[in-house]
């Protein structure tokens, strides 16, 4: 965490509490370390207490140089309203206001459409679509009196179509317009809201869950940057635009995926296809 404090005052959100969704691991932790490392008070939710307490250890000594700076780690559901309510509550009186919130939480897993069942389409959308609106709409009175920031961890399935992706595809497309129509809605409270489209991030849950080393060999080599990024790639997007540097932009799609994007899907559908050993159709 030494780079991004190269960059930018180590105290840039002192003061500022941030709260991620889904921060107990992998590309949402990565957030919450960045803004940790730049001297935030944050928040993390996720549905393990155990896994979220340990990241708060690792949280802690990166905003230690801050004097009085905490850490929250607060166990809830983000499909369960009354839960991210009791969150957000208890964020505001032990840590402070919301200043930024990061809807991160997701999940994921590859499945032919025609053998997609309605639960495990319907989870997806909960946890990603459902949460992020839960984030947002619990947040909102603290956002408003911060003039806050929105911040959604999206992804290029969103407007990419994807093989075995149709639930996270939806998810995240919605995601995407939820983003934009909050930020036309709420642009007069001052409140901003942006999304980050992450590619391939190496070392996460679901580079395990996606990809193999065969897979991982060909996508490297197609990308025009020529690698995975990390979940410091991301952490330092969501910080640019929680940051006074990005004070007229909001309702955009930040895309984090070293030009991914912009070569389709052919190489991952046909990746896929070949780890669920179907034939082209």
């Amino acid at each position: 965490m030494t780079i991004i404090q190269d960059f930018l005052p180590d105290t840039l959100f002192a003061g500022k509490t941030v709260f991620v969704t889904g921060g107990g691991s992998g590309i949402n932790l990565g957030v919450a370390r960045n803004f940790a490392a730049l001297g935030a008070n944050v928040a993390i939710c996720g549905r393990t207490q155990e896994k979220l307490d340990a990241a708060a250890g690792e949280l802690r000594e990166l905003n230690a140089h801050v004097a009085g700076s905490r850490v929250l780690p607060v166990a809830a559901d983000v499909r369960d309203y009354a839960a991210m309510e009791s969150a957000l509550a208890r964020t505001r009186d032990e840590v402070g206001a919301v200043d930024v919130m990061v809807a991160g939480a997701a999940g994921n897993f590859l499945c032919p459409a025609e053998q997609l069942s309605s639960n495990g389409f319907r989870t997806v959308v909960e946890i990603d679509l459902l949460g992020a609106f839960h984030a947002s709409r619990v947040a909102f009175e603290q956002l408003k009196s911060t003039r806050g920031v929105l911040i959604y961890i999206t992804a290029p399935q969103s407007f990419v179509p994807q093989a075995f992706q149709v639930h996270v595809g939806a998810a995240k497309a919605g995601i995407d317009m939820l983003m934009k129509n909050l930020a036309l809605e709420w642009g007069p409270h001052g409140i901003r809201a942006n999304g980050i489209s992450p590619g391939p991030i190496a070392g996460t849950e679901g580079m395990k869950r996606l990809s193999n080393e065969q897979a991982d060999q060909q996508a490297k080599a197609a990308i025009p940057l020529r690698g995975y990024g990390s979940v410091n790639d991301i952490g330092q997007a969501a910080v640019f635009l929680a940051s006074p540097l990005a004070t007229y932009i909001t309702g955009t799609v930040l895309s984090v995926d070293g030009g991914l994007s912009l070569i389709g899907s052919a190489l991952w559908n046909e990746q896929v296809r070949q780890m669920a050993g179907k034939p082209r159709g």
